[in-house]
């Protein structure tokens, strides 16, 4: 059992306390925003009570139960006192993780480990000379209880040690941590996700497709086959003289990204911002909590059906 602090309740930060709570660790949550770390109980609560039900969790897991595995703390020191990890959980903004890793290095322990969640940002150079022996980047996706992947990338500095303690406690929480070689904005699935992003405003902005179109093409044609293959996996079933045949042909040109969307940007501007708002690219009608639920629901299911499945590529394959 480690003593972890997380630093930033928000829609990451409160989940991960939940992660590290369930992966026997005791956790201390903290944030600027009292309003924001108010509802953090409420929200653990909730995705927890999915993750009992869905059997992804614990049934002796209540509410109290959760109470005492992760405690909520309005003072940055006191939540980072005798902390062995320190997760960084905060806004993608250069200077307020700045000033927070300064706050950091004037008051967390001198052994702890420092590990960012940040998605796209060099946070190396925004942290003090004495703690980059210590930092490095554990990112997550969401929702991390559900989702395994976790990227992974030591600072230029850092210890060896350090970097496998965190991989090691992941690996037991049972995650899938990527040890990638150097740092790149997004990583790996967050860099293939943006290109089909880029795809896919294009085809939808040329009037090629509708969403619900498109959305189909990728559950009933590459969702099917991406679990259980993944990209290289299915090339090799494929045969790769097709693949080098299609890359000499050129058949493809991949969209110019425009720095926008005409279809994003007018949806934006009528208010349409997603579930939360009830609207986005699709309509969303009801209570928003019970939307999240019925989508952690169906990934559980999805997760336990894969899990008895297995896969034919990738880290765990065994064959």
């Amino acid at each position: 059992m480690a003593r972890i602090a997380v630093i930033g309740a928000g829609t990451m930060g409160h989940a991960l306390a939940l992660v590290f709570a369930l992966g026997g660790h005791r956790v201390r949550l903290t944030d600027s925003n009292p309003a924001t770390l108010a509802k953090a109980q409420v929200l653990m609560e909730t995705a927890l009570a999915t993750l009992v039900q869905g059997g992804e969790a614990p049934k002796d897991w209540t509410s109290g139960h959760l109470a005492q595995a992760v405690t909520r703390h309005d003072s940055l020191e006191e939540a980072v006192d005798g902390a062995e990890l320190i997760v960084e959980a905060i806004i993608e903004v250069p200077e307020a993780k700045r000033e927070l890793y300064a706050r950091l290095d004037a008051c967390a322990p001198a052994e702890a480990i420092l590990a960012s969640n940040t998605s796209h940002l060099d946070v190396f150079p925004l942290i003090p000379e004495a703690r980059q022996a210590k930092a490095l980047i554990a990112h997550w996706y969401t929702p991390p209880y559900l989702v395994d992947l976790v990227d992974m990338i030591p600072g230029p500095k850092c210890e060896a040690a350090a970097f496998d303690t965190v991989f090691s406690m992941l690996k037991t929480m049972g995650k899938q941590p990527l040890g990638l070689k150097k740092f790149v904005p997004g990583y790996v699935a967050n860099r293939i996700q943006a290109a089909i992003g880029l795809e896919v405003q294009n085809l939808l902005d040329e009037g090629v497709a509708t969403a619900p179109e498109i959305d189909a093409a990728i559950i009933h044609g590459l969702a099917l086959r991406l679990p259980v293959l993944g990209f290289y996996a299915k090339a090799d079933f494929t045969g790769l003289p097709l693949m080098q045949a299609v890359a000499r042909n050129k058949s493809y040109t991949p969209p110019v990204p425009k720095g926008g969307s005409p279809v994003l940007d007018k949806l934006i501007e009528q208010g349409r911002t997603g579930v939360l708002a009830g609207a986005g690219y699709y309509d969303w009608p009801g209570d928003p909590a019970a939307l999240f639920e019925a989508r952690d629901r169906r990934l559980i299911q999805l997760k336990q059906a894969m899990r008895e499945i297995g896969t034919m590529a990738g880290l765990e394959r065994s064959e």
